[in-house]
């Protein structure tokens, strides 16, 4: 009986190490990713192919592509796709680094690291600017339908695509705007999470309120602060059955959809942009059957 991936749909955990990796040129990766499969039978890893390689491998996985680049006035969405993604969580910074470690070592034949970013918890889920993120996020029954593919058959029912970007803070511009300017930019009270109804056009719970779409585009948010010697933001994952409600929130953001944009572009920005598919577990192991393997 396929499954999605367990840390997809558990608690976010204190801590958590994002991977990225691209294929080495003139290997044969197919020895590499049946050993994968073993790699991601435990509770701590989510892991994610991208669209090439898959392509590459002669799988087929309807609706995986890679992630498309956008802009609009005054905001950039870049776009940096790899080839396999991997999300380690756990309480236990060191058991991280290890297990990053052990698996960055067992594709090494294959594969090569092209971004590795530290991820945290803080305090009970906020943003690094001290506002709630994911405040509707779908629980239950509703997390499994907004993020798990059924009815596509063997290998793919039980998977998730997920989107991927990290956001770079500017912390000391939003830190030096007044407090009213500041709820105006998320759309809800700094105090007590309580969203405004007579909020700017360009608030960010409005661009992207997940039932305002038709249809409703909801996601799974899974996003985690980030903080090293070049920056902090949010480092943003969302999980879904389809790219179909990121690409619709995206484009409204952007002002795609009627020119308005999102306030949130005001002090932050993406640095990178991902599309990954989550491969369901059978019998614990990742089916990686869609790939061909």
């Amino acid at each position: 009986m396929s499954a999605p991936q367990s840390a997809i749909l558990s608690p976010l955990p204190s801590h958590a190490r994002f991977l990225e990796f691209v294929t080495l040129a003139d290997r044969d990766t197919r020895a590499v990713l049946r050993d994968i499969a073993t790699l991601g039978s435990g509770q701590n890893m989510v892991i994610g192919f991208g669209s090439g390689l898959v392509q590459a491998l002669g799988g087929s996985v309807t609706g995986l592509k890679a992630f498309p680049s956008m802009s609009g006035p005054g905001c950039e969405v870049p776009s940096t796709q790899a080839d396999i993604w991997c999300w380690i969580t756990g309480e236990d910074r060191g058991d991280i680094l290890h297990e990053a470690r052990r698996f960055s070592a067992a594709i090494s034949a294959g594969f090569r690291c092209v971004r590795s970013l530290d991820a945290f918890r803080y305090q009970s889920g906020l943003d690094l600017t001290g506002y709630e993120d994911g405040t509707e996020n779908p629980e239950g029954e509703d997390a499994v339908a907004a993020a798990v593919m059924t009815g596509a058959g063997p290998g793919l029912d039980g998977s998730s695509f997920v989107a991927v970007q990290q956001w770079l803070h500017d912390m000391e511009h939003f830190e030096s705007l007044a407090r009213e300017d500041a709820d105006n930019i998320i759309g809800r009270r700094l105090e007590d999470n309580v969203e405004f109804e007579d909020s700017p056009p360009s608030a960010h719970v409005k661009r992207t309120a997940q039932e305002s779409f038709e249809p409703e585009a909801f996601l799974l948010r899974r996003s985690m602060p980030w903080s090293d010697s070049e920056g902090a933001g949010l480092y943003f994952s969302a999980f879904g059955k389809s790219f179909a409600a990121f690409e619709a929130q995206l484009a409204r953001m952007t002002g795609r959809e009627d020119g308005i944009v999102d306030g949130l572009f005001r002090f932050t920005r993406p640095l990178t942009g991902g599309y990954y598919w989550c491969p369901p577990q059978t019998d614990g192991n990742l089916d990686l059957s869609a790939l061909g393997l």
